[in-house]
């Protein structure tokens, strides 16, 4: 069957891009034509179409994933066949798978989120009966809001076993049980463990085992034991060491019953990461058990009777020797052996004082460091674990704690409150500052020191969180006095700045203001007030040497009264003309002030006659 982008299946579903493929199927984005969302069409793989009972199983196995309608497991939405392959069509989504996260790199904090969200979706799976049996990280996926949601319910149960009797790996082998390894019967602690292998990669960004080949990994599965994950990351704390070697357990007995179980261990670990405890040191110190026998050698065969030999042959007599050797050693050691005592307890305590009672109690002490959150040369580990019995003199191995810096989580963005969580389970102390902020109420914007930066546990981070806006009313300031008006808006908040300007309203009075009277501003915001310098709003125009009526009529366009002087001249020229004015040309003057004119008035001058007397004299001939 060949799948094309365009192709619409069963008449419903149109392909848009193929996304992936596995081992078992492989997936194309779809858009449901019916009803115009996004979806996923997974596509069992041809060579499997051929086998009738594992595409019945398989179509069986789809139905059951159907009835999981629950927030961490993807939905499936239908089934079906096209051209003789079988498909799912299932819930799409956008996000990165939990493989893609751990190569990108996850906190502490990150991982054992995702790992309780994988755990209700299993858990869920788990009380309807459903084993995934194929969980590993390709099949988580994160969307964009962080939400994990597992993927390929029910496909992984298509098959019989992980392994076939040939010892060929279907599934993923750094991801099976042990049981899955051998091939027994899987229950709900398969996938425990298979979680527990996905916990510890995002903790430390490795399996816990590996190997040539699928087959030798499925032997260290059943024969090997882990690493504690703060092997190879030391900010693992040692109550989180616990929880994933437990469930990484071997006999499914001794894993978490219930995926609710480990959930309860993972709370626990977080309220309480450096509790007493030795299961990690008792783990580490006991030794591994011996691969079963369907994985270490083949049966011989059965089919020919064995020989007849005489019973004390040279290895039965050897064996004996040895037999004997061994019991009068065993009785040797039995009569020497020194007394035993219990080993008392000293985790958390400071290493020297440590040594001080392992002393006192007659035991020995060595000491090796690790890098941890907790306070320098504190005791994190001890081997033999408290309260065991072991030989007095014999050493007991203290883990000690070299302290650790960590980095400031990135926070801006998050609620105060899930910002100090944070912090917290960096092993970081918060403190909030409000600032002003357009970012909703809550919210952080920052913190000090930022983002990236090294600290040592216990440190204190200072959590910039915004005020949020808020938003007051404009007050009609116009009309009130300069100094009063700024008080005013200052005490509701807002930044006040003011301009002086020449008017005719008295010196000091507000006449303008920006925003204006009841518009709604946000706190902080700069408020533009005018006022008065009362002035006078008007230049006097200068009018001398005008003809009365045009100065009159000038003054009064500018808002003036007007007011005429008459003063006598004799000059005629000047009958009519503005000869002075008051107040002077270019002063200011309010609307309505007087201008007073003084104009000619010409005078014709009083004529003084003057009568000469003159005697002629005439001269006769």
């Amino acid at each position: 069957m060949r799948l094309e982008a365009g192709q619409l299946v069963s008449g419903r579903y149109r392909l848009i891009q193929r996304v992936g493929a596995g081992g078992m199927a492989e997936v194309w984005c779809a858009e449901d034509t019916m009803l115009n969302r996004r979806i996923a069409l997974k596509f069992l793989l041809e060579r499997f179409t051929q086998d009738a009972q594992f595409v019945e199983r398989f179509r069986r196995e789809a139905s059951a994933a159907a009835g999981l309608q629950h927030p961490n497991v993807v939905g499936v939405y239908d089934r079906g066949e096209h051209d003789g392959v079988p498909y799912i069509a299932m819930e799409y989504v956008e996000g990165a798978s939990l493989k893609d996260l751990i190569a990108r790199g996850l906190s502490i904090e990150e991982a054992v989120e995702i790992i309780r969200q994988v755990l209700a979706g299993a858990r869920f799976a788990h009380s309807r009966g459903i084993v995934h049996r194929d969980l590993k990280p390709q099949n988580v996926l994160i969307d964009a809001e962080g939400r994990a949601r597992v993927a390929d319910f029910g496909i992984a149960r298509a098959g019989a076993s992980e392994i076939t009797q040939t010892g060929s790996v279907l599934g993923t082998a750094q991801y099976l049980s042990p049981e899955q390894a051998q091939g027994l019967a899987v229950t709900a602690a398969s996938d425990i463990y298979s979680i527990g292998v996905m916990l510890y990669e995002a903790l430390t960004g490795q399996v816990p085992f590996e190997g040539d080949s699928a087959v030798s990994v499925a032997l260290k599965q059943v024969s090997e034991r882990p690493r504690p994950p703060s092997q190879l990351n030391p900010a693992v704390p040692p109550a989180l060491d616990a929880v994933v070697l437990k469930a990484l357990a071997k006999d499914p007995a001794n894993r978490y019953a219930t995926a609710d179980e480990f959930l309860a261990a993972l709370d626990e670990a977080e309220a309480n990461p450096y509790a007493a405890s030795g299961t990690t040191a008792a783990y580490v110190a006991g030794g591994a058990p011996e691969p079963p026998a369907a994985l270490a050698a083949a049966p011989l065969p059965e089919d020919l009777p064995p020989p007849r030999r005489r019973f004390w042959t040279r290895g039965r007599a050897a064996a004996l020797a040895v037999l004997l050797l061994l019991l009068g050693a065993v009785a040797a050691y039995a009569l020497t052996r020194p007394d035993q005592a219990n080993v008392p307890t000293v985790l958390g305590r400071n290493a020297d004082l440590a040594k001080a009672i392992l002393t006192r109690a007659g035991f020995g002490a060595a000491v090796v460091t690790r890098p941890n959150c907790a306070p320098p040369n504190t005791v994190l580990e001890q081997d033999p674990p408290a309260g065991s019995r072991a030989d007095e003199g014999s050493t007991v191995t203290l883990t000690v704690s070299t302290g650790l810096d960590v980095r400031v989580p990135q926070l801006a963005g998050l609620p105060a409150d899930r910002a100090i969580e944070r912090l917290h389970r960096k092993h970081l102390r918060a403190r909030a500052v409000e600032r002003p902020s357009p970012r909703r109420a809550g919210t952080v914007i920052g913190s000090d020191p930022g983002p990236g930066t090294s600290v040592a546990c216990d440190s204190r981070v200072t959590l910039l969180v915004s005020r949020g806006v808020r938003l007051v009313a404009m007050p009609d300031t116009v009309g009130e006095q300069v100094d009063v008006a700024r008080a005013q808006l200052e005490a509701l908040g807002l930044v006040v700045e003011t301009e002086s300007r020449n008017a005719d309203e008295p010196e000091g009075q507000v006449i303008a203001q920006t925003p204006g009277p009841g518009q709604q501003v946000r706190r902080g915001s700069r408020v533009h007030l005018v006022y008065s310098t009362g002035a006078g709003s008007i230049v006097v125009p200068d009018v001398v040497g005008q003809q009365q009526e045009a100065a009159k009529a000038t003054l009064i366009s500018r808002g003036l009264e007007v007011t005429i002087v008459k003063q006598a001249t004799s000059d005629a020229s000047a009958d009519g003309i503005v000869l002075d004015q008051s107040p002077d040309p270019g002063s200011r003057a309010r609307k309505g002030d007087i201008v007073t004119i003084v104009v000619g008035r010409y005078v014709k001058p009083t004529t003084t006659t003057t009568t000469t007397s003159s005697t002629t004299t005439t001269t006769a001939p």
